[in-house]
């Protein structure tokens, strides 16, 4: 009766074991951070002309919850520092810009497209989510 009873009590401890070690588990893999996917992507001529129109497009989202999508384009030439071009309305989904410019001068601009997550199409506090690569562009 002594041998039974010892083994019931082991059997008993490893189901214990077992049981908690899940328990854990699932309360870590519950509190772990959900990383949101997205992305932006922008497109330019590689040369242009002086005097001749540029086109830049570009376009990006996120599958953030709760977020409307804001995109901005914004340039960096001439020693002027990266100031803002142009930007899309608010938008649920993806969302996606064009600007159309010219250059007065040869040198190298610089687009990159910035975006943003707002809670409403007023938000005064947008948040940074993506930015695309830096592309340049040749004024020749």
């Amino acid at each position: 009766m002594t041998r039974t009873k010892k083994t019931g009590m082991k059997a008993r401890g490893g189901r214990v074991a077992v049981i908690g070690a899940l328990g854990l588990a699932s309360v870590t893999l519950a509190a772990a951070p959900a990383f949101a996917k997205g992305s932006v992507e922008i497109t330019a001529p590689h040369t242009a002309q002086v005097g001749k129109t540029i086109t830049v497009k570009a376009h990006g989202g996120d599958d953030s919850a709760g977020y409307l999508h804001q995109l901005c384009l914004e340039e960096n030439g001439f020693g002027e520092g990266w100031h803002q071009e142009t930007c899309s309305a608010a938008v649920k989904g993806d969302a996606r810009v064009t600007a159309h410019g010219t250059s007065a001068r040869r040198g190298d601009l610089r687009f990159r497209a910035v975006l943003y997550g707002l809670t409403s199409t007023h938000d005064q506090n947008p948040v940074r989510l993506h930015a695309s690569d830096v592309v340049t562009v040749h004024v020749r």
